[in-house]
């Protein structure tokens, strides 16, 4: 599992990482709120540590950009900040779990395992979404996961929302506006920047070529399609 770790402080960081990866997760560690925020799009980690009071850009702000594109991956912060309305605002942001330093390394472990379980938990009480293919990629929806072979590729919910969509359609155009409405939902501003960049970023993940896609196909003044 590939953890984002977000602290300011290095030698709480270096602490951090070297906990993690003893316990054989792989880290993903960030300085600052930019450099967090840049590392989640880019390793789509499937559990995020967030540092409150970091320079730049605040733990806070990063959950919340991170909670505006996926709902379901893990949070937790790890902050000096004890008041309890420190510990309400992270709450309410969409964090799972807050954790007050100093701390201990077995406290961090045991934290992280309790939300593993957790979510785990919720998620086998969901509806079990059917397993699809798309060309030589198999899409597990319930995990989170695409696979081709035995090598697996972490996806967010909103990815599997997408490559749903374009499946559910195959062969046919999906319309930008089609995929704003299903994907992002009736509420979000459409911006065929953020849209395209989001594309992008998935082809890189599932394409063999993400130069020259097979599975999400552009179509161009109208949305993209799925061959099938």
């Amino acid at each position: 599992m590939r953890i984002l770790v977000a602290e300011d402080d290095v030698h709480t960081r270096e602490a951090l990482v070297d906990i993690l990866e003893n316990e054989g997760y792989e880290v993903v560690p960030a300085s600052t709120g930019k450099e967090a925020l840049a590392a989640y799009v880019k390793t789509r980690p499937d559990f995020v540590c967030l540092d409150i009071m970091m320079p730049d850009v605040t733990g806070y702000d990063v959950c919340r950009e991170i909670r505006r594109v996926d709902e379901r991956v893990p949070v937790i912060f790890i902050s000096a900040k004890s008041e309890e309305i420190d510990k309400v605002v992270g709450l309410e942001l969409g964090a799972d779990d807050y954790i007050v330093k100093p701390f201990c390394v077995r406290e961090i472990v045991a934290r992280i395992h309790a939300v593993e379980r957790r979510i785990r938990a919720d998620r086998a009480d969901e509806p079990a979404e059917s397993v699809f293919t798309m060309g030589d990629l198999r899409v597990v929806p319930a995990e989170l996961r695409a696979y081709r072979g035995s090598k697996a590729t972490a996806l967010g919910p909103r990815d599997v929302k997408i490559l749903m969509l374009l499946h559910e359609n195959r062969g046919k155009v999906v319309s930008r506006d089609m995929l704003f409405d299903r994907c992002w939902g009736l509420n979000y501003l459409p911006d065929s920047r953020s849209l395209d960049q989001h594309i992008s970023q998935l082809r890189k993940r599932i394409e063999r070529n993400p130069g020259k896609p097979r599975i999400i196909l552009t179509v161009h003044g109208a949305g993209y399609r799925f061959e099938g």
